[in-house]
């Protein structure tokens, strides 16, 4: 059984007083069947790994260089937030790839350097809404998913976040139908290229104006192992509900 997961993206928000709200994350109701992360800005990763220690919460980077050292002024090495005290990464978000033109090739690169350091790579994959309304969201969808991910990939290394990107900040939600369409295509593809050992073990997140009003309906979808949650994971109130209603689906 895959456990479920509820990853939190802080993005660039957040300094040394949002702490407290990842203290009363790590100190609310522990799930039982679900995996708890939290991925604030990099300037936070020690002090937050550091604050959760002993609680059934990890933390993760938002990016990573492909090259381990370097003249790379500004960037950060998955080695680095190994270091740090980071467990996950995320990577291809669709504000790296839209804000830093990243292309596929470079995520892949991203992803095999996070697998040498041990890191458990979030890869994300999503369709823009013109994409969405031209028919070609499984075309994109696949494309993605070919050229981001490494052929070393495993149940135990990698993760996948579908997140529309028309949905992901807007309030806009795909229907349940089309989230299932999506996620039943990637886990067909996952089985189809690594087998169907591996490809039952990868965890596919949905990513895009996940809320606590919405969770339960999303969690019900097929393939639908947990959430990427943006603006909703800055506050306890409003992440603990989310994670609440995974533990339940998953039990």
């Amino acid at each position: 059984m895959r456990r479920k997961l509820a990853a939190g993206n802080w993005k660039m928000n957040g300094t040394a007083a949002a702490l407290e709200e990842l203290a009363e994350i790590a100190n609310g109701p522990e799930p039982a069947a679900c995996d708890v992360l939290i991925c604030p800005p990099s300037t936070l990763l020690s002090r937050a790994a550091e604050a959760i220690q002993g609680k059934p919460v990890s933390i993760g980077g938002q990016d990573c260089h492909a090259e381990a050292t370097g003249a790379h002024t500004g960037d950060i090495s998955a080695t680095m937030l190994a270091d740090a005290g980071a467990t996950h990464v995320i990577l291809g978000h669709s504000e790296r790839r839209q804000d830093h033109d990243e292309h596929d090739d470079a995520i892949r690169a991203k992803a095999r350097a996070a697998f040498d350091s041990d890191l458990i790579a979030v890869i994300c994959v999503g369709e823009s809404l013109a994409e969405r309304e031209s028919s070609n969201t499984l075309d994109i969808i696949g494309g993605q998913l070919s050229g981001s991910v490494p052929d070393s990939a495993t149940g135990h290394n990698l993760v996948i976040a579908y997140e529309p990107i028309w949905a992901i900040g807007t309030g806009k939600v795909p229907t349940t139908d089309q989230i299932g369409e999506v996620h039943d295509f990637i886990r067909t593809r996952l089985e189809r290229r690594f087998g169907a050992g591996v490809g039952r073990s990868v965890r596919i997140l949905y990513g895009g104006s996940v809320k606590a009003s919405n969770a339960e309906e999303i969690f019900a979808v097929s393939n639908v192992d947990g959430a990427l949650v943006g603006g909703a994971s800055l506050k306890a109130s409003d992440f603990l509900p989310i994670i609440a209603a995974l533990d339940a689906s998953a039990t």
